[in-house]
């Protein structure tokens, strides 16, 4: 029930950012030639960088829930072929976190070049658009705190944590697929 329930609410965030995907286009086709003055402050190989990131730690996530079907919570050896839930949990954590982390520093700097949420339309749909993405990879970052502390404080690792464990896998990998459709839109369809 719990898979099904994080599923329909997954439909709900599709429709949020479907919103702002219309947000975005609809000022987009209205100013051009903003469009084409401010795009240009973007650095587009960074935000690839960034990127490449945050979908390897949608590998990392899976490789996690792997290790949590087997009803393995932590590493049985050094090697990452022998680690448990809790280390690729960790891992993605830590990537997400670089992720999160790059974007506040593109922010910056696109904010010391004049390009602020009250700038302009431009500037209110990159952020909004954005800055929400930011905020759901934040709380994917926090569910996996949640999911890694219960693994620790649990006796025995059993099928109720496995699926904490998929549940938030699903939201993870949902925000790594936003994002490429942000990153492709903002950044490659200038």
């Amino acid at each position: 029930m719990v898979a099904v329930g994080t599923i329909v609410w997954l439909g709900s965030e599709v429709m949020f950012f479907a919103g702002l995907f219309a947000i975005y286009f609809t000022l987009r086709s209205t100013s051009p030639d903003l469009w084409a003055a401010e795009t240009a402050h973007l650095n587009v190989p960074y935000s690839l960088t960034n990127t490449i990131i945050l979908v390897s730690s949608s590998f990392t996530c899976q490789f996690g829930v792997f290790a949590a079907e087997r009803l393995q919570p932590r590493a049985t050896g050094w090697s990452p072929a022998k680690w448990g839930m809790v280390e690729w949990f960790t891992l993605t954590y830590a990537l997400g976190a670089i992720f999160v982390a790059g974007q506040i520093l593109e922010y910056a700097t696109l904010v010391s070049e004049g390009i602020a949420l009250d700038s302009n339309a431009y500037g209110s749909a990159f952020y909004l658009t954005t800055g929400f993405h930011g905020l759901h990879v934040t709380g994917g970052l926090i569910a996996f705190l949640l999911v890694i502390g219960r693994a620790f404080a649990v006796k025995t690792f059993g099928h109720k944590e496995a699926t904490s464990a998929i549940v938030v896998s699903y939201y993870w990998h949902f925000v790594d697929v936003v994002w490429i459709g942000l990153f492709l839109v903002i950044y490659v369809l200038k």
